[in-house]
């Protein structure tokens, strides 16, 4: 029997295809225009071809940048991703626990990324806040405003606290679709722990665990309210990520042309490495 297709259903998408061109793809030509323009002001540019993109290429500072990019996001993956696994696999499964788990897990995601750098922001004081008085109290040179290594910490914990909830929900969404049959044949043979991990909980959280790496790598690398808002960038540049710098290009240094090349560079290396990302553990998946 010949199936009829029903393209209709296309014209119901149609107003979300325009509100992205409208919100995304206007903006984003408007980046490209001035990527490869020069201007000395009153609205009057002037063409400039490659020569922004040349200049963030042969940048120290843009490399610097990027540096401290790779660094943060390969930390919070190292710490998000395990210990978001850990915390799912001990959730209840059954009872009243587990809406109780599931809402304290989310309260953190429902905060707004400007408030979570306000909280932390006083919540690191060592004059005010709990978390650096405490630390002085107890003998810890702790000052993320003077300090480097403090600042990194306070970043990272901040991000952790923040997102580690986003990983333990997929996970969890992933462990309970879990058929109880697998686990009453696991008990049968005599499975480990670690076996029934390994072989039947892993396995099936890997398409999660895709997704969690991917946003999770993703929004590490574009970070930029949290710790703009805790450090500013500092202290020195030390916590400049390349979001920061862009907006510092931008708005405070008025260099537009530089600026939307950045931003445009920024924007191909966040897809590349996020196409490398999923290549990679689709690959992976496969070979399973």
């Amino acid at each position: 029997m010949e199936r009829t297709w029903n393209n209709k259903a296309w014209f119901m998408v149609l107003p979300v295809l325009l509100l992205v061109a409208f919100s995304a793809i206007i903006p984003l030509m408007t980046v490209v225009n001035y990527s490869v323009q020069d201007t000395f002001g009153n609205n009057v540019f002037f063409w400039a071809g490659a020569e922004w993109f040349e200049e963030i290429l042969h940048s120290d500072r843009f490399w610097e940048a990027m540096g401290r990019n790779l660094v943060f996001s390969a930390i919070i993956l190292t710490i998000e991703i395990p210990l978001g696994i850990f915390i799912a696999l001990n959730m209840p499964k059954k009872g009243w626990g587990v809406p109780v788990c599931l809402v304290l897990m989310a309260l953190p995601l429902l905060i707004p990324w400007n408030v979570v750098g306000t909280i932390w922001q006083v919540f690191g004081r060592v004059d005010i806040g709990l978390l650096g008085y405490t630390l002085r109290a107890l003998g810890f040179n702790y000052n993320y405003v003077n300090d480097p290594f403090d600042a990194w910490i306070t970043v990272i914990v901040m991000d952790v606290w923040h997102w580690t909830s986003l990983v333990v929900l997929l996970c969890y969404a992933g462990l309970v679709s879990i058929p109880d049959a697998y686990y009453q044949a696991a008990k049968i043979d005599g499975a480990s722990r670690w076996a029934i991990f390994r072989y039947i909980q892993l396995p099936k959280m890997n398409r999660v665990l895709l997704i969690a790496v991917l946003l999770r790598f993703m929004d590490s690398f574009m970070i930029y309210t949290e710790p703009f808002v805790v450090t500013g960038g500092g202290p020195g540049n030390t916590t400049t990520f390349l979001s920061i710098d862009l907006v510092k290009l931008a708005i405070g240094e008025f260099n537009l042309g530089e600026a939307a090349a950045m931003s445009i560079v920024y924007f191909l290396i966040i897809m590349l490495l996020s196409w490398v990302f999923y290549t990679v553990m689709t690959a992976y998946d496969a070979e399973r």
